[in-house]
């Protein structure tokens, strides 16, 4: 592991038990990730375990990213070289690797410039992401950012136009304009948006249920969304500024 950090191999975060000694290697991977701004998170034994090929990880484990991050920069120059307002896709809090994986697909079969997640309580870019992406991993820039609502901040200062899917949203996803320079916000399996994620949105919209479910999967109405984002841009031609 240690020679993996020290030779820049892109690393999603570390997972230290929390009953392990801080013994000289210990200290080395920590100082090592410090350097390199890696995620460091203590877990139970048995997470660790479960995790590891061999089942002998003396209780540290990196988890390596199948592929490197981008930068928000990165796909806003992207986007610009295109010619296109920018469509970007904001996860908060998806964990489960299928679901990030049939996302990063339905951003890449839609045209999204890519896909942001955070660094914690996420599922970074692992193998299991990148089989579940059908290769679209290859594809499609992800960046991963130390605060999600932050990055909402800067995207806002670039007049990208936020939007929270959420049941709780004054009208439905296809009254929204998409034609704008927009970023889609996910909320997490289960739990939907945070309440400070909502704040930050400039807008919440809501997917109509008419059944007995009251919401669905993430990777569902991230592919609803970006398809009337898709269609609308198709459509007609694209507004100079966002509506107030």
């Amino acid at each position: 592991m240690q020679e993996a950090l020290r030779a820049g191999r892109p690393i999603n975060k570390v997972l230290i038990a929390q009953d392990t000694g801080r013994h000289t290697v210990v200290g080395a991977i920590l100082h090592l990730a410090r350097e390199r701004k890696i995620v460091v998170e203590h877990v139970d034994r048995r997470v660790i375990e479960r995790l590891s090929s061999t089942g002998h990880s003396q209780g540290v484990l990196a988890l390596a990213a199948a592929k490197a991050y981008a930068t928000i920069e990165q796909m806003l120059d992207a986007a610009q070289t295109q010619g296109q307002h920018l469509l970007l896709v904001l996860l908060d809090g998806i964990e489960d690797p299928q679901n990030l994986g049939a996302i990063i697909r339905t951003a890449d079969g839609a045209g999204a410039h890519g896909v942001v997640i955070p660094e914690r309580r996420a599922v970074g870019l692992t193998a299991a992401v990148g089989r579940a992406s059908a290769g679209a991993i290859e594809y499609v820039p992800v960046a991963q950012v130390s605060n999600l609502s932050n990055a909402i901040r800067e995207l806002g200062k670039r007049q990208v136009w936020t939007v929270g899917i959420d049941p709780a949203g004054d009208r439905e996803y296809t009254q929204v304009d998409f034609r704008q320079p927009t970023a889609i916000v996910i909320g997490a399996e289960g739990t939907g948006l945070s309440h400070l994620i909502k704040e930050r949105c400039d807008m919440l919209a809501s997917i109509p249920m008419r059944g007995k479910v009251a919401s669905l999967n993430a990777s569902v109405a991230t592919a609803l969304v970006l398809y009337e984002a898709l269609r609308q841009r198709a459509a007609a031609p694209t507004p100079s500024a966002p509506p107030g």
